[in-house]
């Protein structure tokens, strides 16, 4: 029923909200969905990457909207059924979506501090007499979401390297994210855990320990749905390789990845040493 103008008037004058519908979007305004993968709480992603949206909106000319992944499999697949617009992704899930649906439009990868890479930490307590990876037999890891490749894939493989399979744990548990990883382990709920470097870092101070770091893997990267126009494509291409030529884009791009970063241009084929290493730990699952 629509409202009478009196009733209008008093609702303002009693200081009552007005519970109208939104105007629907202009046409060929309708919103893209940039889709994070939930590698950190949500309030955590919304902060980082509300900002990024905005400024791929002003590229486009049209509303970006931030979309966190339900979980690792459900983002995975809502990339590879084109579910959703733009993707930011870590590398390990790129590499289960090639598998599994085929390559997608490579927008940019992360870059830190001139280097294209990233690494895990298994950690430990400061107190832990824990010293080698070999020690860890019979005692218990936390990693963070099963296709996460600083909080799981990495770590799974530096224990592999250094002789411990799942089977030769006390235990093993998948806690969903990196912060849930690094808390659980200072309170004593596991002996070690897995943990992106950049976390680590964030916690050392309170009392971990890195028992191993992992050897490098190509970082994060964006992507983007296989049927986006094309011209939309090359938008999204250039304005995030855009972002550090300016003040408020590096703020922008510190803001997805802290520290000195840059997003640079990316092939699929930067990832086929990854593959070999997700070859040797799927052999032990």
């Amino acid at each position: 029923m629509r409202l009478r103008l009196p009733i209008l008037i008093l609702a303002w004058l009693c200081g009552l909200p007005l519970c109208l519908p939104a105007a629907p979007p202009p046409p060929g305004k309708t919103p893209l969905v940039l889709a994070v993968l939930p590698y950190l709480p949500a309030a955590e992603i919304e902060r980082r990457f509300s900002p990024l949206a905005a400024r791929l909106g002003q590229a486009l000319g049209r509303p970006v909207q931030v979309r966190i992944g339900q979980d690792y499999g459900q983002h995975i697949d809502a990339i590879g059924s084109d579910q959703v617009d733009i993707a930011y992704l870590g590398p390990a899930a790129y590499v289960r979506m090639v598998e599994h649906y085929g390559r997608k439009p490579i927008l940019a990868r992360i870059e830190v501090a001139g280097q294209s890479s990233l690494r895990s930490v298994i950690v430990v307590r400061h107190d832990t007499p824990l010293t080698r990876i070999e020690q860890l037999k019979g005692r218990s890891i936390a990693f963070g979401a099963a296709d996460s490749t600083t909080g799981h894939l990495l770590p799974h493989y530096q224990l592999l390297q250094g002789g411990v399979r799942l089977r030769d744990l006390s235990r093993h548990h998948f806690l969903g994210n990196h912060h849930d990883v690094a808390l659980a382990v200072l309170a004593g709920d596991y002996d070690a855990g897995g943990l992106k470097e950049e976390v680590y870092q964030a916690y050392a101070a309170r009392g971990l320990r890195a028992l191993a770091v992992s050897p490098a893997v190509p970082d994060h990267l964006f992507v983007a749905r296989a049927n986006l126009p094309a011209a939309d494509l090359e938008r999204l291409r250039r304005a995030l390789l855009d972002l550090q030529r300016d003040a408020a884009g590096r703020d922008v791009l510190k803001r997805v990845q802290p520290g000195p970063g840059a997003l640079v241009p990316a092939g699929d084929a930067d990832y086929d040493g990854l593959r070999r290493i997700m070859r040797v730990m799927d052999a032990d699952r």
